[in-house]
């Protein structure tokens, strides 16, 4: 199976059991992938109570992560979906800014992600001289590698696997739930029918076909 497609199952699955539909409990809101980062977005949004909007005006003119961070959660993100001959990559499709509302808007994230960043950068330090982010490519996909495969982890790297098996289920949910992901994945949505008559081979089964 390609990555991409790999990717797809996860980010289908996570939002089959849950992961997204948790912030739209009634006291909580998700936002799409793609709202724009800003204090006043969603200013209205057909079917949302007053408060829901009021708290997703909140969560939006808040900021949990530092510059550091979203960059390298970008990087990160970008490594899990690149862009490809079929679509953007995670970036292209805000999946940073996706991932710093969930942070927002379901706080039990906050710890285990802040905390898998600076993991990740100690390690870097550590091997490289350097924080995640500057480090070069090929470093980077290294130091990944080590941490994306679980059943290939050795034991110290344990904190790392669970940081980034987060990391990864937030991408693809992040991904395949925007405008970009679900064209991607082919979704269209509920569209009208479009009657266009009898199949000509069921006419044909029927010897009705000259009628």
């Amino acid at each position: 199976m390609k990555r991409r497609d790999s990717l797809k199952a996860i980010g289908l699955g996570a939002l089959s059991t849950g992961l997204l539909l948790d912030g739209c409990r009634p006291d909580t809101a998700q936002a799409p992938a793609e709202a724009p980062k800003t204090a006043n977005a969603p200013a209205k949004a057909a079917g949302r109570q007053p408060y829901e909007v009021e708290r997703d005006q909140k969560l939006h003119a808040e900021t949990f992560f530092t510059p550091h961070e979203m960059a390298t959660i970008t990087v990160l993100a970008d490594i899990i979906i690149p862009k490809d001959e079929h679509s953007g990559s995670a970036s292209d499709a805000k999946v940073p800014e996706f991932i710093e509302f969930i942070a927002k808007d379901m706080p039990e994230h906050q710890l285990p992600l802040r905390g898998g960043l600076r993991w990740l950068d100690v390690q870097c330090a550590n091997r490289y001289g350097q924080p995640f982010v500057k480090c070069s490519s090929p470093q980077q996909l290294e130091m990944v590698t080590k941490i994306a495969y679980p059943k290939r982890a050795t034991p110290d790297m344990r904190a790392g696997v669970a940081f980034f098996n987060r990391m990864r289920d937030l991408t693809a949910s992040g991904f395949f739930s925007s405008k970009m992901g679900m064209a991607d994945v082919g979704y269209v949505g509920n569209s009208p029918n479009r009657w266009t008559g009898v199949p000509a081979d069921v006419l044909k089964q029927y010897g009705m076909e000259h009628v």
